[in-house]
């Protein structure tokens, strides 16, 4: 289990868990190498996607999905399937990106980037009707820059709620579980990181 998070003891009964992933649990910690491939596998790209968004920066990220998956590995013997493995993973990279990101941040702030690195490290805000012409392109990714830019200044807690909510697509008790806190108080950080993005954006 991932350190730093304080919560209750839950009943370890395996009930959020399928066959398939208990037996790839049970192979795993076997030292089963076929299996441990599948495991990084499955969740590598969320493990790294998880962490940029928090992080900001592609060589960052590659760093903590390293970082996270020898966490996994070396912690295995304590999953006991009362969550999904997947939100068990999620906890681990959030506590490992909130390991590093006050020094990772102070160092960010000191660094100028231009708009397209920016976008190359975070990626576009999606958009179902977007066009190619180059006016367009230009202003989608100023929109862009300046959604991440505000999402960049939340506090780390809620700008994780944030993530995991509106680009991860987690339920309220998924992402109570991967922050160790209660549903209601992952509410309550929803609600206030939303209204000062609104106030961020509006600004801007």
């Amino acid at each position: 289990m991932a350190e730093g998070l304080s919560v209750k003891p839950v009943s370890l009964d395996w009930a959020s868990v399928g066959e398939a992933e208990a037996e790839l649990v049970a192979r795993c910690r076997t030292g089963d190498e076929r299996a441990c491939t599948a495991l990084v596998e499955a969740h590598q790209r969320m493990v790294y996607q998880l962490a940029l968004h928090l992080l900001g920066e592609h060589n960052e990220a590659l760093d903590l999905s390293q970082e996270v998956f020898l966490r996994v590995f070396r912690t295995l013997h304590a999953f006991r399937g009362h969550a999904s493995l997947r939100t068990w993973i999620y906890r681990i990279v959030i506590n490992q990106a909130r390991n590093r990101q006050r020094w990772w941040r102070r160092r960010k702030q000191r660094e100028q980037v231009s708009l397209d690195d920016h976008l190359r490290r975070v990626g576009e805000v999606p958009d179902p009707g977007r066009s190619d012409d180059p006016e367009t392109v230009v202003e989608r990714k100023e929109v862009a820059a300046c959604v991440w830019g505000a999402l960049d200044r939340l506090p780390f807690d809620q700008r994780t709620a944030i993530v995991l909510r509106e680009i991860d697509g987690l339920s309220y008790e998924e992402i109570a579980y991967s922050l160790g806190v209660a549903v209601g108080t992952v509410k309550s950080r929803l609600a206030r990181a939303r209204q000062q993005l609104r106030e961020e954006l509006r600004v801007a």
